[in-house]
């Protein structure tokens, strides 16, 4: 299993040097990727009509993650990046496309984008996005985005998009890993069907029995099962050793990524905390 962590974007401040300091450290221990977290517009919850519930308010902090990785790319060497997820139906197609082909080329190839059709309505409306179509949008985004990642020119007619006679420049050398995530059967369907693999963030129960409809899926449409990704991102557990037993029960399913969570675990704003905690979830893996 190649083992992660997720950038404590909500508890540590945005600064060059914290950020500097913990990726590095994640690359010293072993680490073979970073995950970040996305919301463009933070937004309070209550007095919303239709209400609005979600974990997430305008007093929590996320940093652009395409901008973080480039970032991250000019101090790291190895360590690979992922979204997880970026919330695409908010954002424009092309411009995602052209964003994720400058980390992927500047990186050295070390980008993977994971997307998903995101939970608040309040901050699409603010993006000038349309929350009914999301999914509907996120369908077309993903076939637009492997389409534009070619760098041929497109003269492209959806639902959702117009491109006539364009593309992006420059354009990756490959085609971007794109994984979805999710919580719902209509996202492992679409999951199955579009994604090159699936980020569940839940509890090592939750998403074993996510990665079984998944499987579900993608044996339905034929798909190759061994080719697909899946990462578990442990999001729920409480310490570092039930954030271990999470992904080794995950691991013992087939799953291939696993992403260590160091957030709501009390660390606070104490970068010094967090790389802590890598280094502890780190060791109680040992060999997996």
């Amino acid at each position: 299993m190649q083992l992660g962590i997720a950038y404590p974007t909500r508890e540590v401040e945005a600064s060059a040097g914290s950020v500097r300091k913990l990726i590095r450290a994640a690359e010293e221990l072993g680490y073979q990727h970073l995950l970040a977290y996305d919301h463009v517009v933070k937004t309070p919850l209550e007095g919303r009509e239709p209400k609005l519930t979600g974990p997430y308010t305008e007093k929590d902090a996320f940093q652009d993650p395409l901008v973080f990785f480039a970032f991250a790319a000019a101090v790291t060497d190895t360590l690979e990046f992922a979204t997880g997820v970026l919330c695409l139906p908010q954002r424009q197609t092309a411009l995602v496309a052209q964003q994720a082909a400058d980390v992927d080329l500047l990186s050295g190839e070390r980008l993977r984008l994971g997307v998903g059709i995101g939970w608040n309505y309040a901050e699409f409306e603010a993006l000038g996005a349309e929350f009914r179509a999301r999914g509907k949008r996120t369908d077309e985004q993903v076939e637009l985005l492997r389409q534009l990642w070619t760098g041929d020119v497109l003269d492209y007619t959806g639902q959702f998009h117009r491109i006539d006679r364009g593309c992006i420049n420059p354009a990756p050398r490959r085609q971007i890993p794109l994984w979805l995530g999710g919580y719902t059967e209509p996202g492992f369907v679409r999951g199955a069907r579009l994604g090159d693999g699936f980020i569940f963030a839940a509890t090592g129960d939750n998403a074993v029995e996510g990665w079984q409809r998944v499987r579900f899926h993608l044996e339905a449409l034929s798909r190759d099962v061994d080719a697909y990704g899946r990462e578990l991102i442990t999001l729920f557990a409480r310490d570092a050793q039930e954030s271990v037993d999470h992904l080794r029960q995950f691991r013992d399913v087939g799953g291939t990524h696993g992403c260590f969570h160091s957030m709501d675990k009390g660390l606070g704003n104490n970068i010094d905390a967090h790389i802590d905690y890598i280094a502890e979830t780190r060791r109680l893996w040992g060999d997996g």
